[in-house]
């Protein structure tokens, strides 16, 4: 179990460490020079970058620490610990590693399609290790938690609108930064889910069980989704079985999937493509 805890360190704090690269690069060597607006604290954080020289990384340590006092209640404390030692990581690669390589200043599509895919591919590094880098993703959960009808595509979207338009407005004061920087928050969220969850555009798990209402009550907890308990027979042992049936988006299931095995580690677990979903906080017809 020692050896295992290592390793599992060791490999969160390469993911860190790789997806703190690719978000300081898309960040500071392609976005900076071209005055993009970005979503996120980092995009606030280039704000003040761009219009007084702070450093991105310090100042994204620093804008956090209010966001972090406000939801860690919510986020649990083995959660809170892991984005806190991620935002430590991705900000200190930021204001010393990034300045160190050179800043693309040539065509601004171009340094636009490099930001969004390496800023992404550095996001999703993270994600999948049960972290994060903080800041939106904080305030998303916490209101996902107050609201959880709302959404997760809506809050993210009103967010990050809420960063770049005045990032738009105080920096460049173009409508083709404006449009750039939409294109840059659609292009990290694109390359963030494929990267963690394929093309699909929904899931739903199958998970038989001998604890449904324990697994129906965590993940009800944790995600904010219903489970519906069906009745089963094992064809071999003629067992009746509870399986809980969970539809959810992309970017939870991966959650879900390690949560059910925290609960019931003999659970069956068959996760399944889901094209649409309807009904309540899912689409509605």
């Amino acid at each position: 179990m020692k050896k295992e805890k290592i390793q599992g360190f060791l490999k969160d704090i390469l993911s860190d460490v790789l997806g703190g690269l690719l978000i300081a690069a898309g960040v500071y060597n392609f976005a900076s020079e071209a005055q993009f607006p970005l979503p996120g604290v980092s995009g606030i954080a280039l704000i003040f970058y761009q219009l007084l020289g702070l450093p991105i990384g310090s100042m994204t340590i620093l804008l956090n620490i209010p966001v972090i006092l406000c939801t860690f209640r919510i986020l649990g404390r083995r959660f809170f610990i892991r984005s806190v030692r991620s935002i430590l990581i991705t900000s200190f690669i930021m204001d010393v590693v990034a300045p160190l390589l050179p800043v693309y200043e040539s065509d601004r599509l171009l340094a636009a399609l490099c930001c969004g895919v390496l800023s992404g591919a550095g996001y999703a590094l993270i994600f999948m290790r049960d972290s994060s880098t903080g800041g939106m993703d904080f305030v998303t959960m916490a209101i996902r938690a107050k609201k959880p009808h709302l959404s997760l595509g809506s809050i993210i979207f009103i967010l990050d609108l809420a960063v770049i338009l005045p990032g738009a407005w105080l920096v460049s004061r173009d409508m083709e930064s404006l449009i750039y920087g939409i294109l840059i928050a659609w292009l990290i969220s694109v390359v963030t889910d494929k990267l963690m969850y394929g093309i699909s555009q929904g899931k739903v798990a199958l998970i038989v069980t001998e604890k449904s209402t324990d697994i129906c009550r965590c993940i009800d907890a944790a995600f904010g989704r219903g489970s519906t308990i069906l009745k089963g027979k094992g064809s071999y042992t003629r067992t009746d079985r509870d399986v809980v049936m969970c539809a959810c988006s992309k970017k939870q299931m991966y959650g879900i999937r390690k949560l059910i095995k925290q609960v019931d580690p003999q659970s069956f677990l068959v996760i399944m493509d889901s094209s649409d979903v309807v009904g309540e906080g899912f689409l509605k017809e």
